[in-house]
């Protein structure tokens, strides 16, 4: 797509729904979001590549393997994180982003600009998590 974005520009309910220029700047956010997630990763990689000499001490080897595990807890969250992202910008490709997958109603741009891998407006979301804490609740 050739369309330029300001630095300064926020989408507004003023102009059209999820138009290009809407799109634009949620793919653009998407992917930086994306990228940032992907050198998060690689720093780790890095990291536990070049800490391989095992320590004599018993405790600083439990605290380095749980310091492990809760990394790559996280990491394994920022890998479904970044599927939900690919997803997110294949609806902007297939025009389907921005709408709840529910009623197919538009979500909300600050829900969008908070989330913008939302697929619920904020209305389906709560009824979504009423519905999972009954059944919990049962």
């Amino acid at each position: 797509m050739g369309i330029q974005l300001s630095d300064s520009y926020r989408p507004s309910n003023d102009e059209p729904f999820m138009n290009p220029v809407q799109k634009e700047y949620f793919r653009k956010k998407l992917q930086r979001w994306r990228d940032e997630l992907l050198r998060d990763s690689q720093e780790t990689i890095r990291v536990m590549q070049s800490e391989t000499e095992p320590l004599a001490d018993l405790a600083d080897r439990a605290s380095t393997e749980s310091d492990r595990t809760l990394e790559l807890r996280t990491r394994d969250r920022q890998r479904k994180l970044i599927s939900k992202i690919d997803a997110a910008m294949k609806r902007i490709d297939e025009d389907t982003y921005g709408y709840c997958e529910d009623t197919g109603d538009p979500i909300s741009l600050s829900r969008l600009e908070a989330r913008p891998i939302a697929t619920l407006s904020l209305e389906a979301q709560e009824r979504h998590e009423r519905r999972e804490k009954s059944y919990r609740d049962e």
